[in-house]
């Protein structure tokens, strides 16, 4: 008998896997609860997990992009549309461009005010973009900063986490 409980406890010790959690995705995977937050978060084993949307907070009060949404899976051809303030645009249009996460570029386009673009105020915006089947899971779409001049100091850009 003494035989058998140590056999049953190695058996059992054999087939148990622990899972290490160490992103939002596997957290969300493995069944943990999502809080009701933004970004949304997921608590695994005493830690916080946070979804990945990219910079679009500190770039909310210059640019705001409605769709595609962060980690959205996207595919074929595409509709970007949101809202800058003017200046993001040069002869009302700026670029976007979609990327792997390893930054090779997969795809390129402009986006096109759809408004008076002379202005300090949000301006609607719309592109559209063809994306290429890809092998990679994940990538970014950059929506960046006209900047006419070239100066380093003007770059900026609104960089969302997207997926295929």
């Amino acid at each position: 008998m003494k035989y058998l409980f140590i056999f049953v406890t190695l058996l059992t010790a054999c087939n148990t896997t622990t899972i290490h959690i160490s992103s939002f995705q596997q957290c969300k995977d493995a069944g943990h609860p999502i809080m009701e937050s933004y970004p949304e978060q997921c608590n695994a084993d005493g830690k916080t997990f946070v979804r990945d949307i990219g910079n679009s907070l500190e770039k909310a009060d210059l640019i705001l992009l409605d769709s595609p949404r962060p980690g959205e899976k996207i595919s074929g051809e595409i509709t970007l549309s949101g809202e800058a303030r003017g200046y993001w645009f040069f002869e009302a249009s700026f670029p976007v461009v979609l990327t792997d996460d390893n930054d090779n570029v997969l795809a390129q386009s402009f986006a096109t005010a759809e408004g008076q673009w002379m202005t300090e105020d949000f301006v609607p915006f719309t592109a559209k973009l063809s994306v290429p089947d890809v092998s990679v899971h994940t990538g970014k779409l950059i929506l960046k900063h006209s900047n006419a001049s070239g100066l380093p100091e003007r770059e900026d850009a609104l960089i969302i986490p997207v997926t295929f």
